[in-house]
């Protein structure tokens, strides 16, 4: 998916890389890191046959001899006189009581096991001019373009890479790929907005929650409400169909196969008949048994139909969605993003789909398709399989894109 724009921007990565190694001056700077020290060793812990040893069946050895103190010491000319009985003996001095151990001895130990040492470390410090990556740039610039990002969307691409580089004094100790790195996947992210977590809103919303699809023709937005009711199952939730496109030959035939299929349930009438008849009725069985979700289908049609724009108005007045999602192929390309903003304007929408990525090299659509209209990109369909439909998060893109861990 979107192997072409991943190849130019690699190579977009490793010149601008070169660049910042070309501008970049290496200084050492001394900084202050703490370092563990062990503690002073006495010789005869450090020296085992120093230690004094005896056998348990040894005596222990005497305690040294303490010299009794001058203070206490008879006078020569008492020792052979006769002590009187009223006379009492002087009482033996008081020994001085041992000094208790203080915490701080203990917290002053333990500190005294570290000490901080100076050490020089290796860093790089970097001022760009606009002239060291105007060309590179401009290739950037022109990579997007030619990948179907719309102009506005590239230009704040373009912005946000040349506020992070250029003109800013900046230490640095990781790799100039590593710092390219960064500014890409944050600019990108700027652009891509927050994403939309489907399940959650379900969750957290009162049931059940409509979901009405539309679209232009031909984009798979009947194959898609099929790969979301799959999804939803999955994630444990109950799904009905509205088959709402009731203008298409063979479209009721389509949903119903599809749901058959998958186990979920079809509200249909005949096809030609109203629509938000056919919605109206998938509502009002969902809230009878209790259900989560109704997904309704509908006839696709373009921004410029006005009779088809009047009837999707009338829809959404009968069914009264809760969500609106755009459904349309990601290898339209700006045309996908132009549609996009008009159904926007004309009806309104809530999240996007972009069906067929997996055909898409160069991902132009999807990074542009929220910037522009300022709504989330939902899923993306990878595939044929009900269960190739991807939701979509910012994060895993751009890491997908620029060949990275997500983060």
């Amino acid at each position: 998916m979107f192997e072409g724009l991943k190849g130019k921007l690699a190579g977009v990565k490793s010149r601008l890389g070169g660049v910042i190694s070309e501008n970049a001056e290496e200084t050492e700077t001394p900084i202050e890191a703490p370092v563990e020290v062990s503690p002073p060793v006495s010789p005869a812990e450090a020296t085992p046959g120093l230690a004094p040893s005896f056998s348990p069946g040894d005596a222990a050895p005497a305690a040294p001899e303490t010299p009794e103190p001058e203070s206490a010491k008879r006078p020569w000319s008492g020792i052979f006189r006769r002590p009187k009985v009223d006379e009492p003996d002087a009482p033996a001095p008081a020994e001085p009581p041992a000094p208790a151990p203080e915490a701080d001895d203990e917290i002053g130990q333990k500190a005294g096991l570290f000490t901080k040492l100076k050490v020089l470390v290796t860093e790089r410090e970097l001022i760009l001019k606009e002239d060291d990556v105007r060309e590179v740039l401009d290739e950037l610039e022109l990579v997007l373009l030619e990948s179907d990002v719309a102009l506005p969307v590239t230009e704040e691409i373009i912005d946000h890479v040349r506020r992070d580089l250029v003109g800013r004094h900046r230490k640095f100790r990781e790799s100039p790929d590593e710092i390219v790195t960064e500014t890409l996947r944050d600019a990108l992210l700027e652009v891509l907005g927050e994403g939309f977590d489907l399940p959650r809103y379900i969750r957290g919303h009162e049931r059940p929650v409509r979901i009405l699809f539309t679209g232009v023709n031909g984009t798979g937005k009947t194959t898609t409400v099929a790969k979301v009711g799959a999804y939803l199952k999955r994630e444990g939730f109950s799904v009905v169909i509205a088959a709402g496109d009731t203008f298409r030959a063979g479209a009721i035939e389509q949903i119903d196969i599809h749901a058959e299929r998958l186990g979920i349930r079809v509200i249909q009438h005949k096809q030609g008949g109203d629509p938000s008849a056919v919605i109206f009725d998938a509502v009002e069985y969902a809230r009878a048994h209790g259900l989560d979700v109704v997904l309704a289908d509908t006839a696709g049609r373009f921004h410029n139909k006005q009779n088809l724009m009047n009837q999707l108005g009338k829809i959404r007045r009968v069914m009264k969605p809760d969500l609106v999602f755009y459904v349309d192929e990601a290898i339209a390309g700006n045309d996908a993003v132009i549609r996009a903003e008009e159904f926007d304007k004309t009806v309104g929408a809530d999240g996007i789909v972009l069906t067929k990525a997996d055909m898409d090299p160069k991902g132009g659509a999807a990074i542009s398709i929220a910037h522009t209209i300022g709504k989330p990109l939902v899923f993306l369909g990878t595939g044929q399989g009900y269960d190739d439909l991807a939701p979509f998060t910012p994060a895993g893109m751009v890491a997908d894109l620029l060949g990275t861990a997500e983060a």
